[in-house]
């Protein structure tokens, strides 16, 4: 049997692990997207066999796999007994393995005779917490000597396998919360009024409103607040702006111990009834001053409910005694309900929308420092749901003078995109970092392996190269596929547009892609972007062009940061109809 790393089997049964594994979907039955990130690992690395691993504590299984035997690629999954991937996991860390046969962390392991692994590379699965969910590792059935390169591109497929991972679950808990709103919708139908100004709100401060627009008209309350739990042991007030600013300081955040209405509600579940300041001073003492200093006599605080206790409150105060009836009870019971889910709703929103932001970010990775060149990227996402979509930028040095540019752009602008989106970007970056080829044999090449690798969406993408020239200045080479012309800002002003360009990616088989040059005197701008800066429903490309290059010209002395931010503050971005990818790059000028 494999020797054990300390601690293995306490981190293989951590609840929280199995829990995240549970939600991904996943188990030992093929996953097209999956099997494509393995499928890629063997390709790029030109290995035998390739796995999307995830562990258990008492098996592992592979959604993604390719070049398995049999009978493993039929049941895609295998105790620890012959599991590598396993001490990926316990090591929370890369295991590396020249010979297994040799080497003690894993000879005893029964897959080196079952599965004829010898060679043996895997790197972390990740959920958002930065717990190990499994390993994508690359197999030989031969001693194998990894070399940095491939350890590196090795590492960045899994941390874009990871980004499928966290994606995955992120949906599990948006069908989830999603669920549990349409059951309470359902079973709140005396609240319709409720429901429908609460299925607008999209922020916590929407919820306030629409409760407080709701309950105005009806009880007539003095003021209507909300408070959630969190951080930690308190209760943060979400309806401040409501108050006067000295009281909302004091209540912005309180420890849920407090003798106060919402705080006695969180903690015992059910709502709290204050007919008189008399209850008040003697339920809630902490809240008498404030009542006082504010003209309440009277209050009302209902809990929110969650799966797990109050989530926080609903607090209604009148500046008169009242103690409301069971028929009003109710109704701010069922409000509370209401409430809570709504807040269950928009915080699965805010989860997903800084979710894809962290995913965009970590694929929009910062541009490389260049000795010479002056450079500035952007990236707005369009104005919807996800905040997040198909277009990308990318810079990469090569060797010591070479800069590579990319800019792209998948069709659609949602998480789909930005997934497919990332694998066209890893697929590129690993053809310029192992390819010498000119920019039109690297987009051959990306079409080709999308297309084995059966991505099926449309994308335009435009791949240069930046080279010193020997006379000065510098060439740019570049390839074309459909997208829109790249603009050069030249040192008098002049703004060029570099036309040409052959078909998009995955439009037909076997496209003709050539390569243009042009060479750039010192002190050129070179300006990369996607349509979403120059093309709007309301108005053409060739419209959106002249108002770029009008731009480029009155400002043509701006630096790339400079000019970045004049082209997003000016263009049709503002809009948000699409996303928009920008990227600058200046030569330096004459001596």
């Amino acid at each position: 049997m494999t020797e054990p790393f300390p601690g293995r089997s306490g981190v293989l049964s951590l609840t929280a692990r199995l829990e995240a594994l549970t939600r991904t979907g996943l188990d030992a039955v093929a996953d097209p997207t999956f099997d494509r990130f393995a499928a890629m690992v063997r390709t790029v690395l030109r290995v035998p066999v390739a796995l999307v691993s995830l562990v258990s504590d008492d098996r592992q299984f592979f959604p993604g796999a390719c070049g398995l035997g049999e009978p493993w690629a039929g049941r895609r999954q295998t105790p620890l007994s012959h599991s590598f991937c396993q001490h990926v996991v316990a090591a929370s860390e890369p295991l590396v393995v020249v010979d297994a046969r040799t080497d003690p962390r894993v000879r005893g392991n029964l897959a080196i005779e079952d599965l004829g692994v010898i060679g043996y590379a895997g790197m972390p699965l990740t959920d958002s917490d930065g717990q190990v969910l499994g390993s994508l590792c690359a197999i030989d059935h031969e001693p194998r000597h990894w070399t940095d390169a491939e350890l590196s591109l090795l590492a960045d497929l899994a941390a874009a396998c990871s980004d499928s991972l966290r994606l995955r679950i992120a949906t599990y808990w948006a069908n989830r919360y999603q669920q549990r709103a349409a059951a309470a919708f359902d079973r709140n139908r005396l609240l319709l009024r409720a429901s429908v100004a609460l299925a607008d709100a999209d922020s916590l401060a929407g919820v306030v409103d629409a409760v407080h627009d709701l309950i105005a008209d009806v009880l007539h309350p003095a003021y209507v607040g909300v408070s959630v739990t969190g951080p930690g042991p308190h209760l943060t007030l979400a309806s401040a702006r409501l108050l006067p600013a000295q009281i909302a300081d004091r209540w912005a955040r309180y420890p849920s111990s407090s003798s106060t209405p919402t705080a006695l509600a969180v903690r015992t579940g059910r709502p709290v009834v204050l007919p008189d300041l008399a209850a008040v001073a003697a339920e809630t003492p902490d809240a008498l001053s404030t009542f006082t200093e504010m003209g309440w006599q009277s209050a009302v605080s209902v809990p929110l409910p969650g799966p797990a206790g109050a989530v926080g409150a609903l607090t209604f105060t009148w500046d008169t005694p009242y103690r409301p009836d069971g028929a009003v009870q109710a109704v701010l019971v069922a409000l509370a309900g209401y409430t809570a889910q709504t807040l269950a709703r928009v915080s699965v929103l805010d989860d997903r929308r800084t979710a894809a932001a962290t995913m965009q970010k970590a694929l929009l990775t910062p541009l490389p420092a260049h000795e010479h060149l002056r450079m500035a990227a952007r990236y707005v996402p369009a104005h919807h749901e996800d905040h997040v979509g198909g277009d990308w930028y990318d810079a990469i040095t090569l060797g010591e003078d070479r800069l590579a540019l990319v800019i792209g752009d998948v069709s659609g602008h949602s998480l789909a995109a930005a997934a497919a989106m990332s694998q066209y970007r890893s697929i590129l970056r690993t053809l310029l970092i192992d390819r010498d080829e000119p920019p039109s044999a690297l987009l051959r090449r990306l079409e080709h392996t999308s297309r084995s690798l059966g991505q099926p969406d449309l994308t335009t993408v435009l791949l240069a190269y930046l080279d010193p020239a020997p006379t000065g200045g510098h060439v740019l080479t570049w390839a074309n596929a459909g997208h829109p012309p790249p603009l050069v800002v030249l040192p008098d002003g002049t703004v060029e547009q570099l036309d040409g360009h052959d078909p998009l990616i995955g439009a037909t088989r076997r496209a003709s892609r050539r390569n243009r040059t042009r060479h750039l005197p010192p002190g050129t701008t070179v300006v990369l972007y996607t349509d979403g800066l120059v093309e709007t429903r309301t108005a053409t490309l060739d419209d959106g062009l002249d108002n770029v290059r009008d731009l480029l010209r009155r400002r043509h002395g701006a630096g790339p940061d400079e000019l970045a931010d004049l082209l997003i503050r000016n263009g049709p971005v503002v809009t948000g109809e699409d996303d928009v990818a920008l990227l600058l790059v200046a030569t330096p000028p004459h001596p």
